[in-house]
């Protein structure tokens, strides 16, 4: 069965498929936490602990290789170092790459049938705030979806009134108290936003804009995960940064940064 097909089936029974999957390769029946890392974040991975397997996620039922420069295509079991089991979706599937909602929240939801309570979402994103400088992480307080879809399905009705969890964001500011928090606006993409979209996306309260992330909060909020974010600014936004954008300078200042925010990363992860 191809993955088009697959997630074309009920989406919670393709998820409980991969879920039984994972279990199977790894050797690992129930996981505790999951983690998404986006640009810049994909070194926290080796910091929290022992990789105990590491599968190809092409070979997953429902998931397949990454289309973005700057993720890997696997997904790995870790032992962390306080004795809890950590999945990394190390293939996230973006809206823009015209598979679908389902495909998109597929790997979180397969994370829940996993056993993971705690979901943390990591992206590179563009700023508004002209103070946080590429290579500057913020937490995510709150997001915009501008996507016009939902991961929900039919008369779903999922609050969320506090989606990205306040007690993890206070952990968080234990690691480091100089920490800010702003909201998150997704956009569909692949293109960048342009000036006016960013000046409005400001407008309507967004500090933070990208391609990922609130689609995926969403569906961890309804599969009952406690949700954690937090973005790396890897550039102003179009119209603040005096330069044209690219996906080169996202590449550039997620490596640069990398080491400092996946240690960071890491270090919020031990307070779980």
């Amino acid at each position: 069965m191809s993955t088009t097909d697959f997630l074309n089936t009920d989406p919670f029974a393709a998820a409980q498929a991969a879920a039984d999957y994972i279990a199977e390769e790894t050797g690992v029946d129930s996981h505790d936490v999951a983690l998404v890392l986006g640009s810049g974040w994909g070194e926290a991975a080796d910091l929290i602990g022992e990789t105990t397997a590491t599968l190809s996620a092409a070979e997953v039922p429902g998931f397949h290789a990454p289309a973005v420069e700057g993720h890997v295509g696997t997904i790995r079991s870790i032992l962390t170092k306080d004795g809890k089991r950590a999945l990394v979706l190390g293939a996230r599937t973006h809206y823009y790459e015209g598979k679908g909602v389902r495909a998109v929240v597929h790997g979180i939801r397969a994370a829940a049938a996993a056993g993971c309570k705690t979901l943390v979402l990591t992206n590179g994103c563009g700023g508004l705030n002209e103070a946080w400088t590429p290579g500057t992480p913020v937490l995510i307080s709150d997001h915009i979806n501008l996507t016009a879809a939902s991961p929900l399905e039919g008369a779903t009705f999922v609050d969320l009134t506090d989606l990205y969890s306040a007690r993890i964001r206070d952990l968080a500011r234990e690691v480091d108290p100089t920490l800010d928090q702003g909201v998150y606006a997704q956009f569909t993409g692949p293109h960048y936003e342009t000036p006016a979209e960013v000046q409005y996306a400001k407008r309507i309260g967004a500090e933070l804009v990208g391609m990922s992330t609130a689609l995926e909060a969403i569906a961890g909020r309804h599969a009952g995960m406690e949700v954690f974010g937090i973005s790396l600014v890897t550039n102003l936004a179009a119209g603040i940064s005096p330069q044209p954008l690219s996906h080169q300078e996202v590449i550039e200042s997620g490596q640069a940064a990398g080491p400092r925010i996946s240690r960071l990363l890491a270090d919020i992860i031990t307070k779980l």
